[in-house]
């Protein structure tokens, strides 16, 4: 008997919003989404689910939404991150589940599935390489010179402004359709808004969470035309799987969830179908 739908998640004091949504008893997969998305980033790629006999689950993640901005750069630290998913599976009732992120999603998917193997059936990430194998790649100009953000969002206050002001056009010109951007920036395009996913990046120098190899089933989706995201990193990213895995490379930008849900779905679900939850 599984827990009745999951509207709020109740963790430490905060509240998340979370969308759950597909056959009540379908089989779990917790959708965790990037920079600077939410959890609505996820509704092409859950309604091919929902057809295949999936329950998603995809949550506001910590900063996102108004129950859940916690002040001050220690709160969003990556173990943190990594325990909200941790609620969330407990909430869902089920021992484990399929977990899948973008963006920064992926980032906390790679680490719940390589610290919490037993809570993971399977993992697919989309866009973003094992944080290990970035931080390899990070020795390289190429990437060096796609991340040049990293090093701007450490400085306090301005890029809340810079970000807020320019939201669309930043996120139209990386490739992101119009009408996203439009939806995103109706929630995030303020600097008070932005605060708390900027200080995501802020706060992971302080971080104590290990980007383990990660054992359980691993799919990797990546697009060769990211802009921050660059193919050593991605081709790195085996060297980091040591359960089964699969490369999926696409020609397509970033934003994987809103701009090719087909395929994206696709390897999600042959993921999940291979691996019993």
């Amino acid at each position: 008997m599984r827990p009745e739908r999951i509207a709020t998640l109740q963790h430490l004091g905060l509240a998340f919003d979370v969308t759950d949504a597909g056959p009540a008893d379908g089989t779990p997969v917790v959708l965790l989404h990037g920079f600077p998305q939410d959890r609505s980033s996820w509704d092409r790629i859950s309604e091919r689910l929902h057809a295949a006999g999936m329950r998603t689950y995809a949550p506001d993640q910590r900063g996102y939404c108004a129950g859940a901005r916690p002040p001050g750069t220690d709160a969003y630290r990556l173990e943190h991150l990594v325990g909200d998913v941790i609620a969330l599976i407990d909430a869902t009732g089920h021992e484990r589940v399929h977990l899948v992120g973008h963006d920064w999603g992926g980032v906390v998917a790679w680490l719940v599935a390589g610290n919490h193997p037993d809570r993971v059936a399977s993992v697919t990430v989309l866009a973003t390489p094992h944080p290990a194998a970035l931080s390899r790649a990070l020795r390289t100009f190429d990437q060096l010179r796609r991340s040049w953000y990293l090093a701007a969002f450490q400085i306090p206050v301005l890029p809340e402004r810079i970000v807020a002001a320019a939201f669309r056009s930043l996120m139209v010109g990386s490739g992101l359709p119009s009408e996203d951007a439009e939806r995103y920036a109706a929630r995030l395009a303020k600097p008070e808004a932005l605060r708390g996913p900027i200080s995501w990046y802020r706060a992971t120098r302080s971080s104590t969470v290990r980007a383990h190899r990660v054992g359980v089933p691993a799919t990797y989706v990546w697009g060769s035309r990211d802009v921050a995201l660059g193919r050593h990193a991605a081709e790195l990213t085996r060297d980091h799987v040591t359960g089964p895995y699969e490369f999926v490379e696409l020609d397509a930008t970033h934003w994987l969830p809103e701009t090719r849900p087909d395929e994206c779905a696709a390897a999600i679900i042959r993921r999940a179908q291979s691996t019993q939850a």
